[in-house]
């Protein structure tokens, strides 16, 4: 199991590290016209609980050797239906998408695709999304540790964070 878990391992850094470039270039994109970060300070302790998860996934897994559950294949598909819902938040917000709170002036609150139907619904998949990952491989002091940190700071921290950036948006957008 530990060929499949270093696979997907790989599998899930790849992505993070386009996603980084894609909020890169969106976060460029969004300077270039005016556009300003809002709750910079708290940015890397994202990068922390993240860099904390996957640490401690890693080693969860291989070092303790975590066994998979019988029923893997349960959590397998729901994370593979929560990347399909990932993407459609990317794609529906377009260039404002981005892993920082970015405000561009006078640009419109976006609510279209899932954004329509649910408030933040990109942190909603990343909640599950760390709670799926370790539950594949049988990693349950990941899933519960990491879920409930995550869940507490978007809580705490970075919802409200946005909340407050958000009503400097007009209020009706495509």
């Amino acid at each position: 199991m530990s060929g499949y878990f270093i696979v997907f391992f790989c599998f899930l850094l790849i992505q993070r590290i386009g996603e980084l470039r894609l909020a890169k270039k969106n976060a460029d994109w969004m300077r270039q016209r005016g556009g300003y970060e809002v709750g910079a300070n708290h940015y890397k302790y994202i990068v922390a609980i993240h860099v904390g998860f996957f640490l401690t996934l890693a080693v969860e897994v291989l070092v303790w050797n975590a066994v998979a559950p019988s029923w893997w294949l349960l959590p397998l598909i729901l994370f593979f239906l929560t990347q399909l819902l990932r993407y459609w938040c990317i794609q529906s917000l377009g260039p404002y998408w981005n892993t920082r709170i970015y405000i561009l002036p006078e640009a419109t609150l976006i609510k279209k695709g899932p954004y329509r139907l649910v408030k933040h619904p990109n942190y909603w998949i990343v909640i599950t999304e760390i709670a799926l990952v370790p539950l594949i491989f049988g990693a349950y002091y990941t899933a519960f540790v990491w879920s409930l940190i995550n869940f507490c700071f978007l809580k705490a921290v970075r919802i409200p964070t946005e909340e407050k950036a958000l009503l400097l948006l007009k209020s009706e957008g495509p």
